[in-house]
């Protein structure tokens, strides 16, 4: 006979550790006053090895493979961030600061999957009925096949599924669900666990696509369990200065698909606008004979996109000079500032150095460590580079251009664009055909590059 038991534990809010006494730090992330109280009821039984009949294991290549028709969203740039568009079943976690646009993307989605004839459902719990209906006014989303409702308990949510039948379905946010028979209150360690294993189960049971929007904290992570992450198949970031119109929709994690592809997007007044051409959109305003300006090539997945560097060397007027790095990995500008001391005899160390990538993107690739350089070396000397000017390539510690991915790409973009000279590592060129209307020049280390620019 199972008789019931209960226990307090403690339980850390950030990680999910869970201690039998309050901690004020937590030994596992190092959190500060993070840990909670936890009522925790088992069943106990006289027999503590239960036995079941479960599944059986079956040799890998008896298993037959169907190829999964993937749900077009019917926006192309959020197609590509999947891998193609959506799988059976598939669980997906959505990220962002808030106000970049999450809701807002969610809802155009589903109006996009509704408009194909599918049935879908936006589950919020943060808005009302009312406050979605307003938004899809705004959004031009309306259609009779896209479902909304205000709802926060689980268990509602689940038997709305179950009668409903959606093709689609969105919870806005995770750490608003909670369910009943966890005491603790919504957005909790326990609370978030739960609702999302059993959306999980859900989604692989039914093959209901799900798309889940979760909350940030302030060092940018999804709020709640780090097991969180490894739940669900995919995990999207949606990226981007609220200052600014675009935003980078990027896949952390994904399943079924790869992990370098990024969606771009423009914010207007009637919602988000696929970016299909971002390297114009990035250098249309790109000033003329302007020293500490450049442009170089990023591949994100198997797009390249042109961005411009922007780099201010200026006197500092301080014991220890700065260094201001947006879009760019800080410890990497460092690491390349030092190789200009050394190699190039620029003395750097008496200088503020400002770097920006225009746009507000985010670049952590090492084919644009020249140019960094460029960039920094053009504003330190005071001279632009030309206007037509590309440059590509990795730089190491002793000063050696080093070989880069997918060249042809690259230079095929910087030639739809109208450059006509490109600087790349003399051993990517080696490999590839002279083409037409655009020179290219091969260096093999940071002086000859330094010496062709300027």
């Amino acid at each position: 006979m199972a008789r019931k038991t209960a226990k307090t534990l403690f339980v850390c809010q950030s990680c999910g550790y869970e201690s039998a006494k309050w901690m004020g730090r937590c030994i596992e992330c190092g959190a500060w006053d993070s840990f909670s109280e936890k009522l925790v009821r088992k069943l106990t039984a006289g027999n503590k090895f239960l036995t079941r009949d479960g599944n059986r294991p079956v040799p890998i290549d008896a298993v037959d493979i169907v190829d999964e028709q993937r749900m077009s969203t019917g926006i192309q740039e959020f197609d590509r961030v999947l891998g193609g568009g959506l799988v059976t079943g598939t669980l997906v976690l959505i990220g962002g600061d808030p106000g970049i646009g999450k809701s807002t993307l969610m809802l155009q989605v589903l109006h996009g999957i509704a408009g194909a004839g599918q049935k879908v459902l936006y589950v919020s719990g943060e808005e009302s009925v009312l406050q979605l209906r307003l938004r899809s006014r705004r959004l031009k989303a309306v259609s009779s096949n896209l479902l909304v409702v205000s709802e926060i308990d689980i268990d509602a949510i689940m038997n709305m599924v179950d009668n409903e039948k959606p093709d689609v379905l969105v919870v806005d946010s995770i750490q608003t669900v909670f369910s009943p028979e966890i005491t603790s209150a919504p957005g909790s360690v326990s609370q978030v666990r739960e609702s999302t294993m059993r959306l999980m189960l859900m989604a692989k049971r039914t093959g209901i696509p799900t798309f889940l929007v979760g909350h940030v904290t302030k060092d940018g992570s999804i709020a709640g369990p780090r097991l969180l992450e490894h739940m669900v198949d995919t995990v999207l970031y949606f990226e981007g200065d609220r200052n600014h119109v675009f935003r980078i929709l990027r896949a952390v994690k994904n399943r079924f698909g790869s992990t370098n592809e990024i969606g771009v997007f423009e914010m207007k007044e009637s919602g988000l606008s696929q970016v299909t051409n971002p390297s114009a959109v990035f250098l249309s305003e790109r000033p003329e004979n302007a020293s500490g300006s450049v442009v170089t090539a990023s591949l994100e997945g198997t797009r390249p996109i042109l961005v411009e560097l922007q780099a201010l060397a200026s006197n500092t007027n301080f014991g220890t000079p700065r260094r201001t790095i947006l879009g760019l990995d800080h410890n990497r500008v460092a690491l390349l500032v030092a190789v200009m001391e050394k190699q190039l005899g620029m003395q750097l160390m008496g200088n503020d150095i400002f770097m920006n990538v225009a746009g507000g993107v985010k670049i952590m690739e090492p084919a644009v460590d020249m140019g960094i350089i460029s960039a920094i070396a053009s504003s330190f000397l005071d001279r632009p580079i030309r206007k037509d000017t590309m440059v590509v390539g990795e730089v190491g510690l002793t000063g050696e251009v080093r070989a880069v991915s997918n060249m042809d790409i690259r230079i095929s973009e910087a030639k739809k664009m109208g450059f006509s000279r490109c600087l790349a590592p003399a051993g990517s060129l080696e490999r590839l055909k002279r083409q037409k209307g655009i020179v290219l020049e091969g260096v093999n280390n940071v002086k000859e590059a330094i010496e062709r620019l300027f």
